[in-house]
């Protein structure tokens, strides 16, 4: 099991994405994503969204919220629990240099019409809307091209 982190970074009406279109053989090139990665060996999922945040745009969070994990499942890629945060307080000037793409800030009323991961919209739906807790299970079919979200399961609106 992969262990990631995944931040949203706000800003008045506009928020913080990376497009991904630098690294070879990038699962997410062409995709605009949030800010965040893998977790390195003994790192808490907090100690990796502000490192990953800080080597990815030069911000330091200074407020921050944790709103729960997306457990990604596919056919494709090794599962995946994803710890999912969002930020409105930082410091620091944004990198104009990120090696992992564009660094963007965009306005909230022109998200849905960036290309991202097709399940990315349903808990990025969830934290616009303000939900405190978002915990979900994506699920994936298909291998490549033909790969596709088969179900998302929302656990927090289960009885």
């Amino acid at each position: 099991m992969r262990i990631s982190t995944l931040c949203y970074i706000q800003k008045e009406d506009k928020v913080l994405f990376l497009y991904r279109n630098k690294k070879k053989n990038d699962p997410n090139a062409g995709k605009w994503i949030g800010i965040g990665g893998k977790t390195e060996p003994g790192e808490t999922p907090e100690q990796c969204v502000k490192r990953e945040v800080f080597e990815e745009t030069g911000l330091t969070l200074t407020e921050y919220h944790f709103h729960g994990v997306i457990r990604f499942v596919s056919e494709m890629w090794e599962d995946e629990d994803m710890y999912l945060y969002s930020a409105t307080g930082f410091e620091g000037e944004l990198r104009t240099d990120c090696d992992e793409g564009e660094l963007k800030w965009i306005d909230k009323s022109m998200i849905g019409d960036l290309p991202m991961w097709e399940g990315d919209s349903y808990f990025l739906k969830a934290l616009l809307e303000g939900r405190d807790r978002i915990n979900m299970v994506l699920t994936y079919e298909g291998r490549g091209d033909e790969e596709h979200l088969a179900t998302v399961k929302d656990l927090d609106l289960e009885d």
